[in-house]
């Protein structure tokens, strides 16, 4: 099958050849996913075209057998009726149907093969597409890890000027002031959080106090 030569090609692929090779191993690497997807697309129609054709062909087996013993058990009535032709009738179209349910048999074996062989490609073809995706996401972040250390070697550079530094201690204490007016706001919040639990603990003991007083006098 076309299909399953195509997807080894892909399963075969060492990844990181690839991308020692490529000239844009972000864009080759975009290229293998795509390519990747289609033939997983592909892949998974075929499994359910495959799966479908392995169901109709059980259907047609079974068929053929229960007719196998529908013609039996209208052999067994002619015997009982002593009915020897018939019976050798029946038991002839009975053989038919049963020889038929053994082609169908042997057909289902093939067709499971064809599925299973599907399935085990599309379960490789998924890893190796997982493989890919992770090396893409992998490459990109280089990229941008790169192009962060060269803003932060220039920013180095620029913080030589006294004038960008003010700058930055102006953002300094800044962070600073908002840091320590998050930390006072989470206090109020837990000192709120607090008054509201001791209050529910005086609300619990007035009640339990009234309850007892009550059963002392006897007050439903």
């Amino acid at each position: 099958m076309a299909l399953l030569e195509r997807v080894s090609a892909l399963i075969r692929a060492n990844l990181n050849d690839l991308i020692d090779r490529a000239e844009d191993p972000q864009k080759m690497l975009k290229q293998v996913i795509l390519d990747m997807q289609n033939q997983m697309l592909q892949v998974k129609t075929q499994v359910a075209i495959a799966a479908a054709d392995e169901h109709l062909l059980r259907k047609k087996q079974k068929e053929n057998e229960d007719k196998h013993a529908e013609w039996m058990r209208k052999a067994e009535l002619a015997v009982d009726k002593k009915q020897d032709d018939l019976a050798r009738a029946a038991i002839e179209r009975g053989m038919g149907y049963k020889n038929l349910a053994h082609d169908f048999g042997e057909e289902i074996e093939h067709q499971k093969t064809q599925v299973d062989n599907l399935r085990s490609a599309m379960r490789k073809l998924e890893q190796k597409l997982t493989e890919a995706q992770a090396k893409s996401e992998l490459l990109i972040a280089k990229h941008r890890r790169s192009r962060a250390l060269t803003k932060a070697s220039q920013a180095r550079m620029a913080a030589h000027d006294e004038s960008k530094m003010g700058t930055f201690d102006r953002m300094k204490n800044k962070v600073h002031s908002e840091e320590a007016m998050g930390q006072a706001m989470a206090e109020m919040a837990n000192d709120n959080v607090d008054e509201k639990l001791d209050s529910l603990d005086r609300n619990d003991e007035i009640e339990r106090l009234l309850a007892d007083l009550k059963a002392r006098r006897g007050v439903a």
